[in-house]
């Protein structure tokens, strides 16, 4: 007979955080479309000073074990600016969240959930959402669709048993991210190629690439058009400099030119449109090393990468626009200005776009107008503790 469950708080260091990181890559070690993170890069995101967001947020991690044997890891944390924002957009005052879940069976996983509450409580809150991993601009949700192929960078993959898990310890959903997938070699529909030639005619727009030589003054724009578009959309918190130190240092390798556009309207930049080549196409092989030779591949791929799949992972326009027919014009011109450059430039055969909000009508019929198909869907659970 097996042992009983045991769960204890860790520290961000030493042994312990490394089970934290490798207890995935034996869970998922049969699963053909989980794709193992570098470890370097997971363990960076939980460590205070290396972690940009943990700059304005706490949290405690937590293993589980059993007969000497990790079979169980959650983070209970709480983002101290999302307490300061509106309750309904998703946040607010008393809330904090659980991410990195993942549990060997049924007991543990409850016992996991149960840590992670306590320890909130503790602190104060009195509501959970969760899975969130960890900020809301990283892995949000639980993977409840489309299990059949691999994410793309930066979305999140579990198990199936999960959603029963949480659902039976109480929680309920409370929102759904989604992710579009889209067939880049083929043409937009007729209505969709004229919106984009007409603006195309029109001397006020202009859509052009970024210049990564100026990558500071170009993320500057990008940040002060998402933060105006995205700040009335449910669980929006604003990006600190910290988080976004990280992020450029993060994404500038994967950075392209001619795959990031910004929008402008009469020479103001109104919209951008970021789009990534899928790095999980390149380091999945590499099994979460770098060594002995998993750098010298990943600095080729990242010279010139030949991908199959783009991924989209933020656009937006300024609120002023955001009921304007304009609005949807210059999302339509960015998707295929940089839909022709990653076939011909980067031999794209598929573009995912999200995650969107189940209920960013505006989003979800710009999908629906160039015939995009939902590829994956991932729940958010809240529960009053």
């Amino acid at each position: 007979m097996p042992g009983p469950v045991t769960i204890r708080p860790i520290e961000t260091k030493g042994a312990d955080l490394k089970k934290f990181v490798d207890l995935p890559f034996r869970l998922y070690k049969d699963d053909p479309n989980w794709v193992p993170p570098l470890k370097g890069d997971a363990t960076k995101k939980l460590i205070p000073g290396k972690n940009g967001w943990l700059s304005h947020a706490k949290q405690q991690l937590y293993l589980a074990e059993r007969d000497g044997r990790v079979v169980g890891r959650i983070s209970a944390h709480i983002d101290t600016l999302a307490l300061e924002m509106p309750a309904d957009q998703g946040f607010g005052p008393g809330t904090g969240q659980f991410g990195y879940f993942d549990a060997e069976d049924a007991d543990t996983a409850k016992s996991l959930i149960a840590a992670a509450e306590g320890w909130l409580k503790d602190q104060g809150t009195n509501r959970v959402l969760g899975p969130i991993s960890a900020s809301i601009w990283e892995e949000p949700g639980l993977l409840i669709q489309g299990f059949d192929h691999p994410p793309t960078i930066m979305m999140g993959h579990n198990k199936p048993e999960y959603q029963a898990w949480i659902e039976g310890a109480g929680y309920k959903p409370v929102k759904q991210v989604k992710t579009y997938d889209l067939d880049v070699t083929k043409d937009f529909p007729p209505l969709i190629q004229r919106i984009v030639q007409m603006g195309e005619r029109n001397e006020r727009i202009r859509i052009r690439e970024v210049d990564k030589s100026k990558f500071d003054e170009e993320a500057a724009i990008i940040l002060y058009i998402l933060n105006d578009a995205w700040s009335d959309n449910w669980g929006f918190v604003p990006f600190t400099q910290p988080e976004i130190d990280d992020i450029g240092v993060m994404l500038k390798p994967i950075v392209y030119n001619d795959l990031i556009r910004i929008a402008e309207y009469d020479g103001k930049p109104v919209a951008f449109m970021i789009t990534l080549p899928d790095l999980n196409e390149a380091i999945k092989p590499l099994n979460g090393n770098l060594l002995p030779f998993g750098w010298a591949k990943l600095l080729l791929w990242l010279r010139k990468p030949k991908v199959k799949t783009m991924r989209v992972p933020l656009m937006g326009v300024v609120k002023e626009l955001q009921a304007s027919r304009l609005a949807s014009q210059l999302a339509f011109m960015m998707i295929e200005y940089i839909r022709r450059a990653a076939i011909t430039r980067y031999g794209a055969q598929r573009g995912e776009i999200g995650w969107v909000l189940d209920d960013n009508q505006g989003m979800n019929a710009i999908a629906d107008a160039i015939e995009a198909q939902v590829n994956k869907v991932y729940q958010i659970y809240e529960k009053a503790i």
